[in-house]
Order: C-alpha cells, then sequence, then structure tokens
C-alpha cells in the first residue's frame, strides 16, 4: 500500500484496496443477545474481541475508557485510516464509547450504576490493579448480585503470576507454540497474528454466553476466569498430548512433521499450494490423480502409519512431481478429485478471493461518510452472513446518550462531569 498525505497532518493516511470492497451499510444484524447489557472495561485486542463477538450476536456493548486516550489500541500503528488505527478498527464495532475516569468517587458512582444495569462486565486488568481501582469480582458483584464477571488476564485470577503483566508474544511463548514454528535451523517464531489475544477472547465470549444461560435456571451470577496463556496453551492439546502419552517432544519442522504422512506445504512451477492426503482413500485418489496409481498402491504404503516411516522418500517423489506444474493446474486437478488441497495465499491475495467474498467476509461498513474496512463474524445463522450495526466508535461517541438515555442524568449533571474530567 501506498501512503497520501493525511487531511489532519497528524498522521498518514494508508491508500488500501477499500475500494473493491462490498459495502455493507449498518443493519439489523444477529439479535440472538438482543437485550443483553455489557459493560466492557478493556483495551488492546482480547477484551474488545470478546466483546465485539458478543456484539456481532446481538448484545448492547459500553465500551468505557480512559478520559482523552481511550483504548490503547487506538494508538497502535501504522497504518492508520482517516487518523484511526485499524487494529483498533478491526476488532470494535457494535459498540458504544464512553469516557470515564472511575478512579474519582464520582466515576465510580457512574460505574456502579450502568454495572447494576449491565448483565456481563469483561475487565482485563491483572487482580491486584482490579482491587486497587475497585472493578474485582467482589465490588462488581455488590453492584449487581447476578451479574457475569469475565475477567481477562496474561496469567489467571490465581496462582504464583496472577499479577504479572502479560501480552500475546509473551503468551505465546510460555504456550510452547513459538517453539514448534519455524524451520529447523531457525530461530523460534511467534504466529502472524495474535492468536493468544483472539482465542483468550472467543474463549472469553463463549464462556460469558454460557454462564448466562445458568443464570437463567439458577438466577446465580458467575466469575469467568480467562488467562492467554492457557488459552494458547489449549490450542496446543494436540501437540501436548502425544507428548505426555510418548514422552517425545515436538521440534520445530517448518510445519513438515505432521502426524499426517504427507501434510505440508510444496513448491509447484510457480507458487506453492499446501497438500494433505489425510487417509487411505485420500492417497489413493492423489495418485490416480497424477497418474501414477501403482506407487500410491504399493504395499509397503499401505497405511498412515507405513507412509510415516517412508516419509521421506514420499516426499521427494510428490515434491518432484509437483514441480511440473503450476499452482492453479494443480488445484484444477486435485478439486476434480477431491484432494484437499490449497493455495497459501498473501494477504492480498485471500482479500481477493471470490468465494469469501460471496459469503460476505470481507467489506466496507458505510456510516456517515466513514468507509471502515472490516472482517465478517464468519458465522452464518439461518443462512445468514451477520450484518453490522454500528461502526468502531469514536472516542466517547456515546457518552451523553449512555448517560442521559439510560441513567436518566441531567444536562446540568452531565455538563459537571465533563467540567471535572470524569468524562
Amino acid at each position: 500500500m501506498t501512503e497520501a498525505p493525511d487531511e489532519k497532518g497528524s498522521r498518514p493516511r494508508q491508500a488500501g484496496p477499500i475500494s473493491d470492497l462490498r459495502t455493507a451499510p449498518p443493519g439489523a444484524g444477529f439479535d440472538l443477545l438482543r437485550g443483553i447489557r455489557v459493560l466492557d472495561l478493556t483495551s488492546s485486542i482480547a477484551g474488545p474481541y470478546a466483546s465485539m463477538l458478543l456484539g456481532d450476536l446481538g448484545a448492547e456493548i459500553i465500551k468505557v475508557e480512559r478520559p482523552g486516550r481511550g483504548d490503547d489500541a487506538r494508538h497502535w500503528g501504522p497504518p492508520f485510516l482517516d487518523d484511526e488505527s485499524l487494529w483498533y478498527l478491526s476488532v470494535n464495532r457494535n459498540k458504544k464509547s464512553l469516557t470515564l475516569d472511575f478512579s474519582s468517587p464520582a466515576g465510580r458512582t457512574v460505574l456502579a450504576e450502568l454495572a447494576a444495569m449491565s448483565d456481563i462486565f469483561i475487565v482485563n486488568q491483572p487482580p491486584r490493579v482490579q482491587k486497587k481501582l475497585g472493578i474485582d469480582y467482589d465490588t462488581v458483584r455488590a453492584m449487581r448480585r447476578d451479574i457475569i464477571y469475565v475477567s481477562i488476564t496474561g496469567f489467571g485470577l490465581t496462582g504464583a503470576r496472577a499479577d504479572r503483566t502479560c501480552y500475546d508474544l509473551v503468551a505465546e511463548g510460555y504456550s510452547g507454540v513459538m517453539d514448534v514454528t519455524g524451520e529447523p535451523d531457525g530461530p523460534p517464531q511467534k504466529i502472524g497474528a495474535p492468536a493468544a489475544d483472539l482465542l483468550a477472547g472467543q474463549d472469553a465470549a463463549m464462556a460469558a454466553q454460557a454462564a448466562l444461560v445458568e443464570r437463567a435456571r439458577s438466577g446465580n451470577g458467575h466469575l469467568v476466569d480467562i488467562s492467554l496463556v492457557e488459552s494458547m496453551t489449549r490450542f496446543m492439546s494436540c501437540r501436548i498430548v502425544p507428548f505426555l502419552g510418548s514422552g517425545e517432544p515436538p521440534k520445530r519442522s517448518g510445519g513438515r512433521d505432521s502426524v499426517i504422512a504427507v501434510y505440508q506445504a510444496f513448491e509447484t512451477a510457480d507458487e506453492p499450494i499446501t497438500l494433505g492426503l489425510g487417509n487411505d482413500a485420500i492417497w489413493a485418489r492423489f495418485w490416480e490423480a497424477v497418474e501414477d496409481p501403482a506407487f500410491g498402491a504399493a504395499p509397503e504404503f499401505g497405511t498412515n502409519a507405513m507412509r510415516h516411516a517412508q516419509r521421506p522418500a514420499i516426499i521427494e517423489k510428490i515434491a518432484g512431481l509437483l514441480k511440473t506444474r503450476c499452482r492453479e493446474e494443480w488445484l484444477e486437478l486435485f478439486a476434480r478429485a477431491r484432494v484437499p488441497a490449497g493455495p497459501v495465499n498473501t494477504i492480498d491475495e485471500l482479500c481477493d478471493d471470490d468465494a469469501l467474498r460471496e459469503r460476505q467476509l470481507f467489506f466496507n461498513l458505510v456510516v456517515d461518510g466513514r468507509r471502515i474496512p472490516q472482517v465478517g463474524t464468519g458465522i452464518h445463522i439461518d443462512g445468514e452472513a451477520n450484518v453490522p450495526r454500528q461502526a468502531p466508535p469514536r472516542l466517547g461517541e456515546h457518552g451523553d446518550e449512555i448517560l442521559r438515555d439510560l441513567l436518566g442524568y441531567s444536562d446540568r449533571r452531565l455538563n459537571a462531569l465533563k467540567n471535572s474530567g470524569i468524562t
């Protein structure tokens, strides 16, 4: 992408491919969580992602931010679009923004009134900070007895590391995923997306919904304790359990050490592809498709375990074969033969994928002249993709609306809060 001068002069505007995206004005969206109110005190990625998922499913999200600065992610960049961080824009649709300094008595009063009218309360501060700010579970539970309190921290609310700060990078390092990512002779590598943040956010949203279902039966609130390290570690289950059972730790292999004998990326005559020969039938179909059925039918390759034992020779043969044609030729052939294969997309190729666009995964959310590129929920319900109800909010955009319409504050009280720097 190329940079163009920013109209406001403070940050460069990124000229990206948003003009090619389908336009999606705000709509009704999914309403499965209609009537559920979420008070979100989080920043960065994990917590905002959790609340965005709940908002995508119909909940009302009130995003509480620091006056003057807001969510940390608002400042992450470049790239920026019209002076807004694109990282922030990626995880904050379907929310209302209220700025509030709840470290003061007046601010705490406002927060308590909002908590009393909310179903879910989400925080992402370590437990010591939660308690210091008066947003720990016991304090919030006094505001509403049946609250669903969701804590997202690096290491959980208990244990020796509970009060340590954490980022996605740190959690990936703890989980072991970095140690098994990369080439055998290279350094450990971080995954190319904030995996721990996104997994923890999904876990938080999932657990909050389960807690709501149970509350409907019992009337009881719940404390949900989510840890970035534990969410990321659970992601590693298919590596951890084989180690625990065999004593053989996995090693970096460039993604070429699957339990499936043939399950990796290969070079072609032009661009790489992925290929997964996951069972005996697919193995046979592959060799039929490449017109060498006799090789595939050899007795020494009769099972996945037997193929795994002779994997180097098999991989060498397939690698040589695939270099004889271009990527698209192979993908078309394998699609007809029902052999699992696909491209190794760059991000620009991914965003140009016609099938994903038809599924309405990428779109421009257009609100009040703002064009905001978005990635959809990726969930279809009753044959329909989701439609956002609101754009990611400007800092404090909905403060007066929330305090006046929800809490019934007068203009005089609103002005007093503003003048004192509380909102």
